[in-house]
């Protein structure tokens, strides 16, 4: 690879790396809304959820044909390699995190028309935690921080647990009211799509590690707690 190919290959690279952030952005921009949907009654938010994950969608399909363009051209090797596969899975997530936001929306629009309830806090923390841990994952693919990688990995059990906290309170509020089941298992289908964001959020930050390190930490929980030296 000549100099002048060298330079346009890692130029695409950054821009790789700006579109996932673009994507990233949009994710969780619809994650919020959706949730301010629920929590507002607000059916409009809902729809602009559901209307925008188009945009996510074509964003997963450029960034797709962007990185396979650049693994077919160039052949990259090493951390070069890593970099446009982690970026392909990530791409991925990022797409599968609208998917849940579209869920969760859509959950909103059934509910704003239902019998007013109001969320459990559990729920509203949930959604905050996984916001960030989204955020913060994206943030150490960008910088190569296999260190920030890990530790949002180690966040994913807390979102479990709250997880397991909803269904059991949820599942306590059913069996004393039977009008409640209808809105109680709603609200269980968005703390179950905040749970599977947070694990897609915990996807990203095993590929960051990936990424710097070369090693796989998926399935391997003793891993994830053991902080590393970035490395080539």
């Amino acid at each position: 690879m000549t100099a002048d190919t060298h330079r346009h290959f890692h130029d695409a690279l950054s821009h790789v790396k700006v579109r996932l952030l673009t994507m990233s952005g949009e994710a969780e921009a619809a994650l919020g809304l959706a949730v301010e949907a629920l929590l507002e009654r607000h059916e409009e938010k809902a729809r602009r959820v559901i209307a925008g994950d188009r945009v996510i969608d074509s964003m997963e399909v450029e960034i797709e044909e962007e990185c396979i363009g650049l693994l077919a051209l160039q052949q990259p090797m090493a951390r070069d390699l890593r970099m446009l596969t982690s970026a392909l899975k990530i791409a991925n997530d990022l797409e599968r995190v609208g998917d849940h936001a579209v869920n969760i929306a859509q959950s909103a629009e059934r509910l704003a028309r239902a019998r007013p309830i109001t969320p459990e806090p559990e729920i509203v923390e949930m959604a905050r935690l996984a916001r960030d841990m989204l955020s913060d994952a994206l943030e150490a693919f960008v910088r190569g921080d296999a260190g920030a990688g890990r530790e949002v990995c180690l966040r994913d059990d807390r979102v479990d647990a709250l997880h397991r906290s909803v269904f059991r309170i949820l599942l306590t509020h059913m069996m004393e009211d039977p009008h409640m089941i209808s809105a109680g298992m709603e609200l269980f289908l968005v703390s179950r799509n905040l749970e599977r964001v947070a694990d897609l959020a915990t996807n990203i930050g095993e590929d960051v590690v990936f990424l710097v390190e070369g090693k796989s930490i998926k399935h391997h929980a003793e891993d994830r707690g053991v902080p590393a030296a970035s490395g080539a």
